[in-house]
């Protein structure tokens, strides 16, 4: 009787060490999936922040073209043209504020 006693403690002891040594590997893996996710994320915003702080620099270079364009600007100071002239097929404007952002 004790010693079928001692072998099913002796199995649950094994059976329990085997469930701890899971338990933690499972742990680790999961530290390890998070700290990887973490470090991507990371990057993300550390490019995030750089695409912001450019745009916000463009944008400032457009609204110092702006301002120093509209007391220039004739399409502000004189009357709106018609319609048709607008909306005209053959008509084609070419942007005169070029962006260093596409400029090759």
């Amino acid at each position: 009787q004790d010693s079928s006693d001692d072998m099913r403690k002796v199995q649950r002891r094994e059976k329990n060490r085997i469930a701890a040594q899971k338990s933690r590997l499972r742990q680790t893996h999961k530290a390890d999936t998070l700290h990887l996710e973490s470090e991507d994320l990371e990057r993300q915003n550390a490019a995030l922040r750089r695409e912001i702080k450019q745009l916000t620099e463009e944008m400032k270079h457009f609204a110092s073209m702006l301002s120093s364009h509209e007391p220039l600007c004739s399409i502000l100071t004189s009357p709106p043209p018609p319609p048709e002239v607008l909306y005209a097929t053959h008509s084609f404007h070419q942007p005169h504020i070029s962006s260093p952002r596409f400029q090759h």
